[in-house]
């Protein structure tokens, strides 16, 4: 089965302190999804567990295993393909920020481990993911129904080469779960979504938290998809709620007929990578 046509939505949930109350959210959330049509569903960065340094190995210790049953439980459920976010995986002595995919059968289908860990040193704002996470090193495309798709991690998107890699390998659309903040969130977040969707004519689907005022870390929130033109065909601010969006992936193979960006590649001038 290779379809054109269908709609996405992305579940833009504030993550509890306490995992129940997460889980039982998410799990509602994700059931009004599949009521309202949508056929791939997309979770937040570390949606499962409170986006502070303190929590995530507090949360990782509570193991990722009896989540990702939850992901793979509700994907069966609802027969969504199901992009599960990402949360703090344990693997011996090292925790990973990751994303787990699964089919409409519940199959885990996929697995992204971010490859590039938030380390900033912002005025006012300073944080070291390095200090808790070790860093993914594969680049993550997936097989679907409607073809190829990728997927990636928050800071993931300041890094073109990443995105570039998974559009040469065939992803159509390229899922983001993040937790952008209240300084990059303004000042970068829908420029660069629109930027790697044109790169690579593609569809960019980012699936942020929602803002939780007076938290140490405010999420920035608003949740887009953009097409391969670049433009922003559904948005949200920054509270809970699920954003849905029609794709018609015909329009990758037009935006590439008009602009032709890939016949034009270098590969004797800079290395692309496949």
């Amino acid at each position: 089965m290779n379809q054109t046509k269908l709609k996405l939505a992305i579940c833009q949930l504030r993550t509890e302190t306490e995992l129940d109350a997460t889980m039982e959210k998410t799990g509602a959330m994700l059931r009004e999804a599949a009521r309202c049509g949508a056929q791939i569903a997309v979770l937040p960065e570390m949606f499962n567990c409170p986006y502070a340094g303190r929590y995530f190995r507090q949360f990782a210790a509570l193991g990722h295993e009896e989540t990702v049953k939850a992901l793979s439980a509700w994907a069966r459920e609802t027969g969504m393909l199901l992009v599960g976010g990402s949360v703090p995986e344990r693997e011996g002595d090292r925790l990973y920020n990751t994303c787990f995919v699964f089919d409409g059968e519940g199959r885990q289908i996929a697995r992204h481990r971010k490859v590039h860990l938030f380390d900033i040193d912002l005025p006012g704002m300073r944080f070291r993911e390095s200090d808790t996470f070790t860093p993914g090193n594969a680049v993550t495309v997936f097989d679907t129904p409607w073809g190829k798709m990728g997927a990636a991690v928050c800071f993931d998107v300041r890094f073109p080469e990443l995105f570039r890699a998974m559009a040469n390998r065939g992803a159509q659309i390229i899922f983001l779960p993040a937790q952008f903040n209240m300084k990059t969130g303004p000042a970068h977040w829908e420029s660069t979504l629109r930027t790697r969707a044109v790169d690579n004519e593609c569809f960019v689907a980012a699936a942020s938290a929602a803002r939780y005022e007076g938290f140490s870390y405010e999420c920035w929130g608003h949740s887009l998809v953009a097409d391969p033109f670049g433009s922003v065909i559904a948005g949200a601010d920054e509270t809970e709620q699920i954003l849905c969006a029609e794709l018609d992936l015909e329009r990758i193979a037009e935006v590439r007929r008009e602009l032709p960006t890939f016949l034009h590649l270098r590969g004797d001038v800079y290395e692309v990578a496949t």
